[in-house]
């Protein structure tokens, strides 16, 4: 493992990069949800007509993510880094002018495919640079996405408190991106700077394995999903908690995943994948599983909070798994994985609310803390061939 003082200036340059690609990512997302209720506003859609401009949004983020895996293993990342960030921060910008809903779906579709193609293109730069840095540092990386999400948000509420509409919101957000998208590109790691991908990495398993490696984040984005449209339903209509303590859990979640990316890295150095992912996910289903079975609001925000304490640090390992199993086709398994977890995160909260009709609210949220036990077990197929990198070959 290289120690900081002895990481060359391209590297740290390229880690910064992709660190602001990440931020990028998220600040848009962000930006976008929080005026999800503006743009509803300003076209008079009701909830199902807005459902379906959302719908294409994930339509087109997943045939994005399937694009951009055989494009950037055809062209590499540093030449999609740069037009994919713009065309991403420009088309933000589509949906405050659409006129009908029509025009929204496809300026919504178009975003997503762009949306896709930029998680997959930071996601595949993250592996270049943790080879090259030979440690682990994945999870920072997805911590500062999370540090970008609350920006975003924060953005979109301060310009909807001020009563600005959802057009100077997106247009303000867009020239940000354009700038920091620039800066990012003269920062990425050279193509010379890359390490070159080795066949000898490839992992046991192939397009199986990849695929398997997707089961798992499409696991823990169920939760992520959960806890993002059923936390707060849950304490207030199961337990009975005022709407005020009900956001709070979603809050815990948000933050104890923020804090558990935060300190990631040093736990997959100290520990390893395989063991990390084992404990987080025992740590995320105990925790979550004893919440519901006390039933009670406090337990309900601390329940949801080890939730994400405990995904926290899954996801990370996985796309630095898949980018392994084969370097010369990292993008293509990087696509994989990344539309599988998608799927749970938009699938998950149907099934979970389609089996609350049955069974309540309480059992259904059962599914994420099952499923996080699941990937408890299933951790050791993280474990990397011996021909892995040193950033990879602990644990």
């Amino acid at each position: 493992m290289t120690s900081p003082s002895t990481v060359p200036p391209a590297v740290r340059r390229g880690r910064l990069a992709v660190c602001l690609l990440f931020g990028l990512y998220g600040v848009i997302l962000g930006t976008w949800t929080a005026r999800i209720p503006a743009v509803k506003q300003g076209l008079g859609l009701s909830d199902g007509q807005l459902s379906l401009g959302l719908l294409a949004f994930a339509a087109g983020a997943i045939i994005g993510m399937q694009a951009a895996g055989r494009l950037v293993d055809r062209y590499g990342t540093g030449r999609l880094l740069l037009p994919v960030a713009l065309a991403d921060g420009a088309l933000l910008v589509s949906p405050a002018y659409a006129p009908s809903l029509a025009v929204l779906a496809a300026c919504l579709l178009a975003f997503g495919i762009t949306h896709g193609l930029l998680n997959i293109t930071m996601n595949a730069a993250a592996v270049e640079v943790q080879r090259a840095r030979q440690a682990p540092i994945m999870s920072s990386f997805h911590a500062v996405y999370s540090v970008g999400g609350f920006l975003g948000a924060a953005v979109g509420g301060v310009f909807a408190y001020a009563e600005l509409g959802a057009a100077p919101t997106f247009l303000a957000v867009a020239l940000v991106v354009a700038v920091t998208a620039v800066a990012a590109a003269r920062l990425r790691l050279a193509p010379a700077e890359v390490p070159a991908a080795e066949a000898a990495e490839r992992a046991p398993g192939g397009l199986r394995g990849v695929t398997f490696l997707g089961v798992l984040v499409f696991c823990c984005l169920v939760g992520e999903g959960a806890a993002a449209d059923w936390s707060a339903v849950y304490l207030r209509d199961s337990l009975g908690s005022s709407p005020g303590f009900a956001a709070a859990a979603y809050a815990a979640f948000s933050i104890m995943m923020m804090a558990g990316r935060l300190v990631g890295d040093r736990l997959t150095a100290r520990l390893g994948p395989v063991r990390l992912v084992q404990g987080s996910g025992v740590l995320a289903g105990v925790g979550l599983g004893l919440a519901l079975l006390v039933g009670h609001p406090v337990a309900g925000v601390a329940g949801f909070g080890l939730l994400g304490a405990g995904l926290a640090c899954i996801a990370p390992q996985v796309f630095s798994a898949a980018g392994c199993q084969d370097p010369a086709r990292a993008g293509q398994a990087i696509a994989r994985v990344a539309s599988l977890g998608f799927l749970g995160f938009v699938v998950g909260p149907l099934v979970i609310g389609a089996l609350a009709e049955f069974t309540g609210l309480p059992a259904a949220l059962a599914i994420p803390a099952v499923l996080a036990l699941f990937v408890a077990l299933a951790a050791p197929s993280l474990r990397p061939s011996p021909a892995a990198t040193p950033a990879t070959a602990e644990g």
